[in-house]
């Protein structure tokens, strides 16, 4: 079923009609393909990155370093009024034992993970809560539903993405601001194909299909969901 079709919307509409998408990590393979799926289903995306002279025919694009508070304060008081944000910077490595984890490998992975999504949420949430309606997305992980071993930053990491989904839903929908993650599996990048060349990549999932995922919590459709963590898994 089409994404139109689960809003009982016409044809003619389509279910990001009129809305503003702020879209994070717009420079990756994901954040690329959330920012093209939002607009081919109506919406106006504003792209932010913090890759230097990133452009993009999809919207305007925004040069910002995620961690830096007052470079996300400044980016967001720019943009005006908007209606959703997809939080899709994030990163993953792997890692040694908890054990023999360094300081470097364990404050990376919260700062592209979590820090960055902490100064997003300070910056916009009292612009959609003010407003009385809007839309968060979040990037959690299958995978960090449980610790696993050589992994235990990045699992600590997307854990805590998910727990701040979910408390911060439990704050903030009777103000009519719908917070949710997805939690995806492996999904089908360049770099994950240079990693496992053995893998059968067509059981993985592309980013097209999860960018689905996300758009449809970004819409209307996805009015009466809060706090949910939506496990995208593909066939693995």
């Amino acid at each position: 079923m089409s994404l139109s079709a689960q809003t009982g919307r016409s044809s003619g509409n389509k279910p990001l009609d009129g809305k503003t998408i702020v879209v994070t990590g717009a420079a990756g393979i994901l954040g690329a393909a959330v920012a093209s799926k939002a607009k081919s289903l109506g919406a106006t995306v504003e792209l932010v990155d913090v890759v230097a002279g990133f452009k993009s025919k999809l919207g305007r694009t925004h040069l910002v370093d995620l961690t830096d508070t007052t470079a996300v304060s400044r980016c967001i008081a720019a943009l005006g009024d908007f209606d959703g944000v997809a939080n899709i910077a994030g990163g993953f490595d792997m890692g040694p034992s908890v054990h023999a984890t360094e300081d470097r490998m364990w404050n990376f992975l919260f700062d592209i993970n979590v820090t960055t999504l902490r100064r997003m949420l300070s910056a916009t949430v009292p612009v959609l809560v003010a407003r009385g309606r809007g839309s968060i997305v979040n990037v959690g992980a299958l995978g960090a539903l449980k610790g696993v071993g050589n992994m235990g930053a990045y699992t600590a990491a997307k854990g805590t993405v998910m727990h701040l989904t979910e408390a911060l839903s439990d704050e903030v929908r009777s103000s009519g601001v719908n917070v949710n993650a997805v939690l995806p599996s492996l999904i089908d990048t360049p770099r994950n194909r240079a990693d496992m060349p053995d893998a059968d990549h067509n059981r993985w999932v592309s980013p097209d299909a999860l960018a689905d995922v996300v758009c449809f919590l970004l819409s209307d459709a996805a009015r009466a969901v809060h706090g949910a963590l939506v496990p995208v898994r593909g066939l693995v």
